[in-house]
């Protein structure tokens, strides 16, 4: 692995996505959204995923010159329209507006359709309690998630994240509807490490701690057996319902044909409801209650803090190969 700074990456990312028709801030932004996911340490949908995001840009699934637009509004509901843009970007403007919403309203919600995959969706939890609101936001996808008691994928691996300001470190939790997330597999795959409990079945239908085997079998374990399953299946219902959009059985099957997601975001500004209320110290206390039960215990979302300071002072790692690969890019037309 090479270790390279994180200004170098965001300038090499927007260099080729300028080159491929976005306009400067626009290719700036959607490259810092891969960057910053790989800061912090979620390296499956960071720069690692960043070629499949460009093979889906030149096969026409992604109009690079196409931003998400309000088409309907009843008071703090919106309903946007994403016209196939870029699917970081569209998120990133989605979760802008529940904030938005939020401070005239004390919640907003929008509700995405006819977008592309938002990559990382923990990004948009960290935006929200960036901004000092609480925020929820999930998105469904392609049939990747057999349902319970099934061995074909029917449902989507629908991830979920919920995010809590904080001024001493944001909770933000973000999570698949399996145990473990596709690109969760990927990572320990690439690392040669077997997953730390069993994650999903193999071709024999046994559990096994094998990324490669479930990747090859396409059966990760739903949390919580049939509850992650139900989960997935009501998120993929709401955010159709919602957006006017595609559920998840209308979603192409290829990963570079997976497009017309729906997705919801949420936002809620506790200070509208509680007003004068010492958040801070409710939040601080409620963490410290949970990091007293053991040195091991940790709250979602302080992992990525402590990951995000390495990055930044050494540098985020990425493999050589597809750093060649990256550069050549940023400089051939």
């Amino acid at each position: 692995m090479l270790r390279i700074p994180f200004a170098e990456v965001v300038s090499c990312l927007t260099a080729i996505l300028t080159r491929l028709g976005f306009d400067a801030e626009r290719a700036r932004r959607c490259a810092q959204l891969f960057a910053e996911a790989s800061r912090d340490g979620v390296y499956s949908h960071g720069v690692e995923r960043f070629p499949r995001f460009l093979e889906t840009i030149r096969n026409g699934l992604v109009d690079v010159a196409a931003s998400a637009v309000s088409v309907r509004r009843f008071g703090a509901l919106e309903g946007w329209d994403g016209r196939r843009g870029a699917g970081n970007l569209n998120a990133e403007a989605a979760m802008d507006r529940a904030i938005e919403l939020s401070r005239e309203y004390g919640l907003g919600c929008v509700a995405l359709a006819n977008t592309n995959h938002w990559m990382r969706g923990g990004s948009y939890g960290w935006q929200a309690a960036e901004a000092g609101v609480i925020g929820i936001c999930w998105t469904n996808t392609l049939p990747n998630l057999p349902p319970w008691g099934a061995t074909e994928a029917a449902v989507g691996n629908n991830p979920l994240v919920i995010a809590v300001p904080r001024p001493g470190g944001h909770v933000v939790l973000d999570m698949a509807m399996s145990q473990f997330s596709y690109g969760a597999l990927a990572t320990h795959r690439l690392a040669g490490k077997e997953l730390p409990v069993e994650g999903g079945f193999d071709a024999e239908g046994h559990l096994t701690r094998d990324p490669a085997a479930i990747e090859a079998s396409g059966r990760p374990l739903p949390i919580g057996y049939w509850k992650g399953s139900g989960l997935a299946l009501v998120l993929d219902m709401m955010a159709a319902l919602l957006s006017g959009g595609l559920a998840t059985h209308q979603i192409p099957h290829d990963i570079l044909r997976e497009s017309g997601q729906s997705q919801v975001f949420l936002a809620f500004s506790f200070q509208a409801l509680q007003p004068g209320q010492d958040a801070a110290a409710i939040a601080d206390a409620i963490v410290d209650s949970l990091l007293s039960a053991g040195a091991e215990v940790r709250y979602p979302g302080q992992r990525v803090l402590q990951t995000r300071a390495e990055n930044l002072a050494l540098g985020i790692p990425i493999r050589a190969e597809l750093w060649r690969e990256l550069t050549q890019a940023s400089v051939n037309k």
